[in-house]
């Protein structure tokens, strides 16, 4: 069921639409999307809204050939998302969105946050590191070499969705 109301952009304060719509995907709690436009100044929010809470999951998937990078990944906003192989993690926050994607998707964003870096880098050395991590992360999408993605939820949201997904009930200690 999709809404609309009236708000306050919180960057600009003129007026928004703040759009919503409830989903029911099978194996998973309702889900929100929710969207956020302002005309005047350009901003934008998405989020992604997991409405339940199950128990502490990890989900592991070893990608190691191409079309293991259509894997799907949908991340609630308790979730953590760590590939070791490449020593990248994203950790939640505060400012944390839920997203549905792929794992050609975790590479991007993982790409796009050292794109960041590139953009002003602190040091020379940082811009190095920066560069590699971006050749490794190029290597990564080609499938070059085998690597895994953990995603762990302590709210039990999140989930890999793929044949070669296993998935491990976590105890509250472990999550």
């Amino acid at each position: 069921m999709r809404e609309s109301h009236p708000g306050t952009c919180p960057a600009c304060g003129g007026e928004i639409r703040i759009v919503h719509h409830r989903l029911d995907i099978p194996h998973f709690p309702d889900i929100l999307l929710v969207s956020i436009a302002c005309e005047a100044c350009g901003y934008r929010h998405t989020d992604t809204i997991i409405l339940g809470e199950g128990d502490p999951v990890r989900w592991t998937v070893r990608v190691e050939e191409p079309e293991d990078l259509a894997i799907r990944v949908a991340r609630s906003t308790t979730g953590k998302i760590e590939i070791p192989e490449l020593g990248l993690a994203v950790e939640p926050g505060t400012a944390c969105e839920g997203f549905v994607t792929n794992i050609e998707g975790i590479l991007s964003r993982f790409e796009q946050a050292v794109e960041t870096i590139l953009a002003n880098p602190e040091s020379e050395d940082e811009r190095a590191a920066a560069l590699r991590m971006m050749e490794t992360i190029a290597a990564a999408r080609e499938v070059a070499f085998p690597f895994t993605v953990i995603l762990e939820d302590p709210a039990g949201n999140s989930a890999v969705v793929g044949e070669k997904a296993e998935k491990m009930l976590l105890d509250q200690e472990e999550a």
